[in-house]
């Protein structure tokens, strides 16, 4: 998958049959749901791909147990049937995970476990698991670090979790694998429409280059997040704004704040919101906050107050009381929630549910959603397409299809499991020069293969691109990934015939990044 292929590719195609503005987990999505039923497909991203909200998130394909609570029952049992989806077809990527629930009063045993025995019910023939109820020594057991003064016992679930950024590079490749055309670093300018007012093209500028382009394309498909409004306002400066941003912030701890392959859901917290302490890639992650924000960027930063209460919520179930100190990293997203018009709902009480809207041009715009739901998502973009572009109808394959790099053959002890069917790839390099298997850190897992890899198939063009979301160093350990970024812009910069000023200012850029995600603003 080579930016510079793709590029020439799309240079002899006079009409497009979608065109998807933004490469995050729906966009994705849309091309690659597009692309297998034969549509020509050509995705625009302005940054890199998953570079927003779907490299920000807790890391879970899941069901939404608290969504329980809130009755809608509807999104849980289209989240679980496509959590199940996601591990079957992804197989590579997407894993089953074990949570336990404390107890510290007797009467929520039969609360939380009633609600997690329907959990189990809705899920179907794609259960995880069966939920059960343990005793306060297997509670701890599970859970080497809970706090055991007034410990009643527990109740053990399923979920899924899988690496957000991983796969939403996978299905780039898909997409590439079925004729698509995914790219990065494009920018969407403007939006062409005909003498009667239906949108007939999009113009886009290649912000390596500052080439302009003009895509003639029968559709358009909004998938931009956060920043749907913009691309709505671009279409019709009057349309209504519809979405309202809710930020979550995730800390990122050493492993023995958790010392378990079991994670812990904190059922209930100061703002009456769950909280989750998981094993993620060697650290524990936790979050997350639901934080109303006014204003949105590609590099949202977490508010003081919104650690100090992860950091407070957490305390109260852990025998060691993580500080500020023991925090190795700090990312915060944001969710593209879909407003009801006139509402006064608090983010936390608006739903997950996504909407799909059509302009009178015929933009079609997907607002609110979940990374677990991405599949049907885009399911029902591309079928809204289909009717708004009147396209020849062609029927949705994707709950069958599996995404690049499936492999049942997944090692979890060795990082390099999420690259599946690609390792194979990665170990040629090896053999090919052997230096390429030295660790880039000590802190770290990766080695200088992967990066290569990634310039060469994954589409990475900047040392951000390797460290953030190609390989997660960034959020895995900031202050490690800062000392290694000359390594990865000297490879970037051989590899994509970058000069000296390149690299320096690839190096000052990252580090400036990479402090961001220490601190709190």
């Amino acid at each position: 998958m080579l930016r510079d292929d793709i590029i020439a590719e799309i240079e002899c195609v006079p009409l497009w049959d979608i065109v998807v503005i933004g490469g995050g987990a729906t966009g994705m999505g849309c091309a690659v749901d597009a692309a297998s039923r034969g549509y020509k497909t050509l995705l625009l991203e302005q940054d890199d791909f998953a570079k927003g909200t779907s490299s920000r998130s807790t890391k879970l394909a899941h069901g939404g147990v608290r969504y329980l609570k809130q009755g809608d029952i509807a999104l849980v049992i289209e989240a679980l049937r496509e959590r199940g989806l996601m591990l079957k077809n992804a197989a590579h990527m997407v894993r089953k995970q074990a949570f336990v629930i404390p107890i510290y009063k007797w009467l929520d045993i039969p609360m939380y476990l009633i609600g997690l025995k329907m959990y189990d019910i809705l899920s179907g023939r794609l259960s995880f698991g069966a939920s059960r109820r343990l005793s306060p020594k297997n509670t701890v057991k599970a859970l080497p670090t809970i706090r055991q003064k007034g410990l009643r016992g527990g109740i053990r679930y399923y979920d899924g979790q899988f690496d957000d950024a991983r796969l939403a590079i996978n299905l780039a490749q898909t997409c590439v694998d079925y004729g698509g055309s995914p790219l990065n670093y494009f920018r969407v300018d403007s939006l062409g429409k005909s003498s009667d007012g239906r949108l007939e093209s999009v113009n886009a500028t290649d912000l390596e280059t500052q080439t302009e382009y003009n895509f003639k394309t029968k559709a358009v498909l909004n998938c931009t997040g956060v920043f749907a409004d913009k691309i709505m306002h671009m279409d019709d400066p009057s349309a209504p704004l519809r979405i309202k941003p809710s930020q979550g912030v995730h800390l990122m701890l050493d492993k023995k704040f958790l010392a378990s392959d079991t994670g812990i859901m904190i059922p209930k917290t100061s703002d009456g919101r769950v909280l989750f302490v998981l094993p993620w890639q060697g650290v524990a992650l936790v979050g997350t906050t639901d934080t109303q924000l006014d204003d949105i960027s590609l590099e949202p930063r977490a508010l003081d107050e919104e650690v100090e209460f992860i950091l407070n919520n957490t305390k109260e179930y852990l025998t060691e009381a993580p500080t500020r100190a023991d925090v190795r990293c700090i990312y915060a997203g944001l969710r593209p929630l879909a407003a009801p018009q006139g509402s006064g709902k608090k983010t936390k009480e608006i739903s997950r549910n996504h909407k799909i809207t059509v302009s009178d041009s015929g933009l079609i715009t997907v607002l609110g959603g979940k990374w677990t739901t991405y599949r049907k998502m885009a399911q029902d973009m591309v079928d809204k397409a289909i009717v708004v572009a009147k396209l020849q109808s062609e029927p949705c394959c994707t709950k069958e299809l599996k995404i690049h790099g499936w492999s049942e053959q997944a090692n979890h002890e060795n990082h390099m499991y999420l690259y599946g069917s690609d390792i194979i790839g990665i170990n040629k390099l090896i053999e090919e020069n052997p230096s390429l298997a030295e660790p880039l850190h000590k802190n770290l897992p990766f080695i200088k293969a992967e990066v290569i890899w990634s310039i060469r198939h994954e589409m990475a063009r900047t040392v951000e691109d390797i460290l953030a979301r190609r390989q997660r160093a960034l959020i895995l350990d900031a202050q490690a990934s800062m000392e290694i970024a000359p390594q990865i812009a000297a490879i970037l910069a051989e590899e994509l015939g970058r000069d000296e000023n390149w690299v320096n200012s690839q190096i000052k850029s990252y580090r400036a990044l990479a402090k961001e995600y220490f601190f709190c603003r």
